[in-house]
């Protein structure tokens, strides 16, 4: 599914406009980025959380000639998803 297939979903789900459908579903995006980005833990009950996670710098290798190569550190987002998204997924 792509956006444009899951703003219709919301939109015949809630009785919106597809226009309005689109403007919360951008909200919502922009509302997790920003709270993510302040390091802040975003959690929808039932669905799942978003969270900051950081990771090291560490040595990688140049797959092409072997040689080392230093990765920086850097962070990222990691994703939880909730019990009730669980089950239905297993169903």
């Amino acid at each position: 599914m792509n956006k444009s297939e899951l703003v219709d979903n919301i939109a015949e789900g809630a009785g919106l406009s597809k226009a309005d459908a689109e403007r919360a579903l951008n909200a919502l995006i922009d509302a997790v980025q920003g709270a993510v980005a302040n390091d802040d833990k975003v959690t929808l009950p039932g669905f799942g959380s978003f969270s900051r996670s950081s990771r090291a710098a560490r040595t990688g290798r140049n797959p092409r000639t072997g040689e080392p190569v230093q990765i920086a550190a850097s962070k990222g987002v990691k994703f939880s998803a909730g019990a009730a998204f669980k089950s239905a997924v297993n169903k």
